[in-house]
């Protein structure tokens, strides 16, 4: 491909992102994917290009923008390179007219960046949410520590004690060490929020919304292998994905439970009351992973985020049921957002007199309201908030 016919596939990707992300259809990765599956003339140089273009157009755009091809003349506002490619030739974009749609600047929609304000979010913290992200893995202490472990590249320890840092695209899923179980590919600040939970060896412990599993098989490998593990969802995919994950990471207490949408303490009834710990990994609008999902900005509406608040308060409530006397609730979203973080806190408290917020003692982290913000410019991670809450 000519360096024009890259701008014009990366314009064609852009109007399937901006489709899908105002229908709620495919992520960009996966429609990315199946664009190159069907175009097999395309090499590995040029697909590395296109999905730089694609998603450095993403990041540049704050409201959803007219075309993929507005996108483009936007970013090329700022790439004179870029400019030049517009000049019809071949497989290239057409030239540019004065006066064509430019899609501006900014972060995200004028609506979630006050949101995002009003949340503490502002300036560099802000702006660090449209950044990339590293590549961060968790050695997997049922196998191998991370001192001892010796691996293809050397990583960088961080704050949380088995977590390494490598940079982004490192091949980490072909080592013999991640087939071997011996390493999970986990963001530091998902495995701080695990630390935070405190999951302990002989404990019986749910993960509420375990989806795919990566928070379960940290919590195994806290707990040793030693005590009960349940793994529930309503997501009959995503849950399907943990058991082989468990078997490779020889984590032997999960057992999975798969529950109908708003009948999710009918699946439960038998562990109600039973719970040394509940993981509340709560379904939220991910402004913390933008640097990895970035045209996530672009989907999210008032609306939706409200339903999300709203589920959040729900799961919280079913978590409460299914704790013993004295015992805790770890909730986390990977969310910068009050409304998701502090707030639904707050709200739960004003629910529920009888518990506590303990602050969580973590390496890293900012206190926000009852619980512990991470995000990517103060702290290096995805941006998450933590919550522990206590029974009487």
């Amino acid at each position: 491909m000519t360096p024009s016919a890259r701008v014009q596939a990366a314009i064609e990707l852009l109007d399937e992102v901006i489709e899908a992300a105002r229908r709620e259809g495919a992520p960009a990765d996966r429609l990315i994917a199946k664009y190159f599956k069907q175009r097999r003339y395309a090499g590995s140089k040029d697909r590395r290009a296109v999905r730089e273009l694609v998603y450095s157009a993403i990041r540049h755009c704050g409201e959803v923008p007219e075309s993929g091809r507005a996108a483009m003349l936007g970013l090329a506002q700022t790439d004179a390179a870029l400019s030049v490619l517009f000049d019809g030739e071949g497989h290239g974009p057409k030239p540019i007219h004065e006066g064509e749609p430019r899609a501006a600047s900014g972060i995200a929609p004028d609506w979630l960046v006050s949101k995002l304000a009003e949340s503490g979010v502002v300036g560099d913290a802000a702006h660090s949410l449209l950044g990339r992200a590293p590549l961060d893995i968790r050695v997997n202490a049922l196998k191998a520590d991370r001192e001892g472990l010796e691996l293809p590249e050397r990583g960088e320890p961080l704050a949380a004690p088995q977590a390494l840092r490598f940079p982004a695209g490192t091949a980490v899923e072909q080592w013999p060490e991640y087939r071997e179980g011996k390493i999970e590919v986990q963001d530091h600040g998902s495995q701080l929020a695990c630390l935070a939970a405190g999951a302990m060896p002989g404990e019986t412990v749910i993960d509420l919304c375990a989806g795919a599993g990566g928070k379960t098989l940290s919590l195994a490998a806290s707990m040793r292998n030693e005590g009960k593990l349940l793994a529930s969802d309503t997501d009959r995919g995503r849950l399907s994905k943990l058991a082989p994950r468990a078997e490779r990471a020889g984590a032997g207490i999960i057992e999975t439970l798969l529950m109908n949408p708003h009948a999710e303490l009918e699946a439960l009834s038998d562990h109600r009351g039973s719970a040394d710990l509940v993981l509340v990994d709560a379904p939220c609008s991910g402004t913390g992973t933008w640097r990895r999902k970035p045209e996530a900005k672009w989907r999210l509406t008032p609306d939706l985020l409200q339903k999300y608040t709203d589920l959040q308060d729900q799961l919280l409530d079913i978590a409460s049921q299914l704790t013993k006397p004295g015992s805790r609730i770890a909730f986390i979203t990977c969310s910068l957002l009050d409304a998701e973080g502090s707030d639904r806190i707050d709200a739960f408290l004003k629910r529920n007199p009888a518990w506590q917020a303990e602050q969580p003692e973590l390496p890293l982290g900012t206190p926000r309201g009852q619980g512990i913000r991470l995000d990517p410019f103060h702290h290096g991670t995805d941006g998450f908030f933590v919550a522990i809450l206590r029974s009487a």
